[in-house]
């Protein structure tokens, strides 16, 4: 997702008042996501306090940003810092596979972690209960910045190397095999055993959502509901649940360098978009707007950990339906997060173009 005069990220829109990588910059990882969801719940001292043993939370700040969790900056008497995410209360309008997104994000930052990924660790996850009315995350802090807010500091070499770690280190997640295929939290009820079943569940469930949220689609309900069957033998051909962040745009990558050096990968955050499924999917959430297996330094560096991975003819097709699937996530959530009619207006105009191309892709493909 490029930034500047780009429009906001996938899934929300997650400015980035993203971190300085000098010393007493702004904030830096975890971060510039969800703060105004609205009546969100917050763990008192005592529930903290279970957590984090002696120390105590010296200073608390809001991170700015998108429009579903809420996120708070712990700044803790032995000096950590911390990131405590909340989800919405029980009733607040999402789509379907927006639920126990907290839980995704503690399973994703677990797995990726244990396959050598930087990311944040989780120091604890708690759901939604009896006694707990929203789901509430806490994590440790990246330090660096966003991809998204260092972009015009970063050389073009810097870049590119930046791109060859980005793909290794995402290589590196897809090494993961999940137990199912599609979201992983059951609530959702998005998962199956075989990737042409959990993918249609998928589609079928944003479809669904806007008939609820009365959102217009671009292209006929039943036409677009249709797309996993008519591609079936092209999904089948994924074997085996990969671990997909599926929103590794660069406003959820952290960089970092020492003084005036090279910048480096620092890590990934903000998981909670995570399913199991095609690893190629991961080249669609990276870059929603865009196309990133033309990314020659990407793909090096992916390639340097899986080598195998290909663009044939199958691939290409499975990159065109879930860029659908995408654009349609982008487009029909613009309903429950009420954005403003400037963004909605754009979100409307963008995936009635992103659909209509990728659908002539398919067509190009295999007509």
């Amino acid at each position: 997702m490029a930034a500047g005069t780009a429009p906001p990220p996938p899934m929300g829109p997650e400015p980035s008042s993203g971190p300085s990588d000098e010393p007493g910059g702004e904030r830096s990882a975890e971060h510039s996501f969800e703060t105004d969801a609205g009546a969100s719940f917050e763990p008192d001292d005592e529930r903290l306090g279970r957590v984090l043993g002696a120390a105590t939370v010296v200073r608390g700040t809001d991170l700015s940003g998108g429009l579903y969790n809420s996120a708070r900056l712990l700044e803790l008497s032995d000096g950590r810092r911390l990131v405590l995410k909340t989800a919405p209360r029980a009733g607040t309008p999402a789509l379907t596979h927006e639920r126990d997104l907290l839980g995704t994000e503690a399973l994703f930052h677990r797995l990726a972690a244990g396959a050598g990924a930087r990311v944040p660790a989780v120091l604890h996850h708690e759901p939604a209960g009896a006694d707990t009315p929203a789901e509430w995350l806490l994590l440790s802090y990246l330090d660096g910045t966003t991809w998204d807010a260092a972009r015009d500091r970063i050389a073009p070499t810097d870049r590119a190397s930046l791109r060859r770690e980005l793909g290794a280190s995402l290589a590196r997640i897809a090494g993961v095999t999940g137990p199912a295929f599609g979201y992983p939290q059951p609530a959702a009820g998005l998962s199956a055993p075989d990737w042409p079943a959990a993918f249609t569940a998928m589609l079928h469930a944003v479809l669904a959502d806007a008939r609820r949220f009365d959102v217009a689609l671009p292209a006929p309900t039943g036409f677009l509901a249709g797309l996993p069957q008519r591609f079936h033998r092209r999904l089948a051909a994924v074997r085996r649940p990969a671990l997909v962040h599926f929103d590794a745009w660069e406003g959820n990558v952290v960089v970092e360098r020492t003084g005036s050096g090279r910048w480096h990968l620092g890590g990934l955050i903000d998981g909670e978009r995570a399913f199991f499924g095609d690893p190629l999917a991961e080249l669609v959430g990276l870059d929603p707007l865009g196309s990133a297996e033309d990314d020659a330094h990407l793909l090096a560096g992916y390639r340097s950990v899986a080598p195998a991975l290909s663009l044939d003819t199958g691939a290409r097709v499975r990159l065109a339906l879930y860029r659908v699937y995408l654009a349609l996530v982008m487009r029909v959530e613009s309903a429950p997060r009420a954005y403003g009619e400037g963004f909605a207006a754009w979100l409307d105009t963008w995936s009635t173009a992103r659909v209509g191309e990728q659908l002539a892709v398919l067509d190009a493909l295999e007509g």
